[in-house]
């Protein structure tokens, strides 16, 4: 453990042309109550000074230009230069529960990951979307059962309604992975597990699968709060990526990935999806069809 460590949080914002992120910076410093710093990453661009945020707690960081994403680069800087005990990620277009970081801190456990409770949300009014019995709160995501349907393997997540509604008065629980727009744990585990790691997952992709499975294959646990929670902006056709994305680069990712997780750590990941079966359109001969898959 680093000297002269602080008890607050720091919060990474990776940015890349974003839209919001003044109004997610603005609605952190309002929201926290807790020491906080707040570190929003512009990868390879400059903000317009009308839309900076002066205030003491705020310390932006610039990367230099390139075509490629490096939010993987950017979060590794970040976390380097903080002193503070725990780090936190946030897309640059999410709202925040009133006291979430106290809240984070006080539920916290050695080797834990924590996500706070995912809304949605209404980012040209900066509220909440109207929920409904359909479109619960996303708590939970599963690992689909992977097909060649794109002409590739890879893992992809998908939420998981029905464990929502099935364990919802289970405040704190188990996840299996997450949509990687938030993130919460200590900087202590951050290093000793090496995340944000560059080599194969290239600057962009499997953040989730990364941080996940990494966690509970070395002894620690993955989260959901639901003591509190965020809202994030889905972008969709309105929005879209606000940015170029490689193609190439991220099939790399998810091929590495695959490699990873399916071959090179098949006996713990294949017990790790056991944990959590049944998952929606799993076959009962998983483990079978998994192994022909290459």
């Amino acid at each position: 453990m680093e000297k002269d460590i602080k008890e607050g949080i720091t919060i990474i914002i990776p940015s890349k042309t974003e839209k919001f992120l003044r109004h997610t910076i603005l609605d952190v410093l309002e929201k926290a109550e807790g020491d906080i710093e707040v570190v929003p990453i512009l990868d390879g661009y400059d903000v317009p000074e009308d839309e900076i945020v002066v205030d003491d707690r705020v310390k932006y960081i610039k990367l230099e230009p390139t075509r490629h994403a490096k939010k993987r680069q950017g979060i590794n800087l970040a976390v380097s230069l903080s002193k503070n005990k725990f780090v936190m990620s946030s897309d640059a277009h999410c709202m925040f529960a009133k006291g979430f970081d106290t809240v984070l801190k006080r539920d916290w456990q050695p080797k834990w990951v924590m996500v706070p409770r995912r809304n949605r949300l209404d980012a040209e009014n900066w509220c909440l979307q109207i929920q409904n019995e359909n479109r619960p709160p996303i708590d939970y995501e599963y690992v689909m059962f992977p097909s060649k349907s794109r002409g590739w393997l890879g893992i992809h997540g998908f939420r998981w309604d029905k464990r929502t509604y099935d364990r919802w008065d289970i405040p704190i629980d188990d996840i299996m992975t997450m949509q990687a727009s938030c993130w919460f744990m200590s900087k202590e585990w951050f290093n000793q597990m090496g995340f944000m790691q560059v080599e194969g997952y290239m600057g962009w992709g499997q953040e989730a699968e990364e941080i996940c499975f990494t966690t509970w294959m070395n002894g620690g646990k993955c989260k959901v709060d639901k003591n509190t929670w965020y809202a994030h902006l889905h972008k969709g056709k309105k929005y879209g990526r606000m940015y170029w994305m490689s193609r190439d680069e991220n099939r790399q990712s998810y091929a590495y990935s695959w490699n990873k997780w399916m071959h090179e750590n098949q006996e713990f990941f294949f017990g790790f999806l056991e944990k959590f079966m049944p998952m929606p359109g799993w076959p009962k001969d998983w483990k079978e069809q998994l192994v022909e898959m290459k």
